[in-house]
């Protein structure tokens, strides 16, 4: 009967992205609307799907090669416990489950799963949805909603693999993800209301990382899908509460000028490593070692052009973006991006207006 009723609901919700009416224009600017310069000229279906689903590799303890990923046991692990959600959740633990993934009952760190399940998957999964389907809309693809749908569904379904990678048993991460926030995501940002609230009222925008990638290393280099959401003070309506995050969160102030352009910095905390923690026999139960960081940000009509981000860990210790549309060299404007790490070795990557940019170290 469980089983019937997942697949009525998923069901429900395939339909009603099918045959829900095209963006209109009005509707179609909510979050892509593109622009020539900054991050929104690396918003791209490939770039998401890389993105999000290698976002765990931006943690120290975990390999930021692609091809050093158990994907056959990621794939059977998530789908073991998927096909048998409450056997998984009886065996974690009902009321731990629902504690630590769905109601936010406690500020702990280490029983606080819900916050990354609200912040990146309900919200930031839900505008990441909307986003692609205004960008397959701008790109005048047929049923941009569909493909939308494909596209956040292989990215989280990626995400789930690559983080479970060769783990084998009880994973309950999954189940909260796929069976609860994932869908919730995608029904909420269905709403013009909500898109419209989320955009105009809290400025939220995609700022991801340049993506790059090393060839001789094979690795993925400056991956991460981010978030930045300004609210503007009623008492000071140049300046606005800042909150960029993704594995991190930054929490700070704006300025904005008249012109459009912004600056910005914020300070908090960002995941260096992940930790396990007790859990039942058979079962997972993770957490993260946080680390201070602080960054500063520049953006035009809220797509960022710049930013330079310090972190108190060994990787990525310093993290410089420069988007296209802010460095000139005749009728070309590039973007690049450098990382240093504590051992003083430098990685450069390069923008070439493609999904992922090429990079190595100097």
């Amino acid at each position: 009967m469980v089983r019937t009723g997942k697949k009525l609901a998923l069901y429900g919700l395939f339909l009603s992205i099918i045959f829900s009416p095209a963006l209109s224009s009005a509707q179609s600017s909510y979050f892509y609307r593109g622009l020539p310069y900054g991050s929104e000229t690396c918003i791209h279906p490939i770039a998401l799907i890389l993105h999000g689903g290698f976002g765990i590799m931006q943690v120290e303890n975990r390999s930021n090669d692609p091809f050093a990923v158990d994907y056959r046991t990621g794939v059977k692990n998530v789908w073991q416990n998927l096909s048998t959600p409450l056997q998984a959740i009886r065996t974690y633990g009902g009321k731990t489950f629902v504690q630590n993934e769905i109601v936010p009952f406690t500020l702990n760190q280490e029983d606080a799963n819900y916050w990354p399940n609200y912040t990146q998957h309900l919200i930031g999964g839900g505008m990441s949805y909307r986003l692609m389907a205004e960008w397959y809309e701008h790109h005048r693809y047929p049923k941009p909603r569909l493909w939308a749908l494909a596209t956040t569904a292989i990215y989280h379904g990626l995400n789930e693999v690559v983080e479970n990678d060769g783990y084998r048993g009880v994973n309950v991460d999954p189940i909260a993800d796929m069976c609860i926030f994932n869908p919730l995501s995608i029904l909420l940002f269905q709403s013009d209301r909500v898109c419209r609230f989320f955009s105009q009222t809290l400025n939220f925008a995609d700022w991801s990382y340049q993506l790059g990638y090393d060839p001789w290393s094979r690795t993925l280099q400056n991956n991460g899908q981010n978030f930045s959401l300004k609210y503007r003070l009623p008492f000071a309506p140049s300046w606005s509460l800042f909150y960029f995050y993704g594995t991190h969160g930054e929490f700070g102030l704006s300025y904005r000028r008249k012109n459009g352009e912004a600056l910005s910095a914020g300070f908090g905390l960002t995941a260096r490593e992940l930790v396990d923690l007790e859990a039942p026999e058979g079962s997972r139960r993770l957490t993260a070692d946080l680390a201070l960081t602080a960054g500063i940000f520049y953006d035009r009509h809220n797509s960022l052009l710049f930013s330079c981000i310090y972190s108190d860990r060994k990787d990525n210790m310093l993290r410089i973006n420069v988007y296209p549309g802010l460095v000139r060299l005749g009728a070309y404007s590039p973007g690049f991006f450098l990382l240093l790490d504590r051992d003083n070795r430098l990685i450069m990557g390069m923008n070439l207006l493609l999904p992922v940019a090429v990079c190595s170290y100097l």
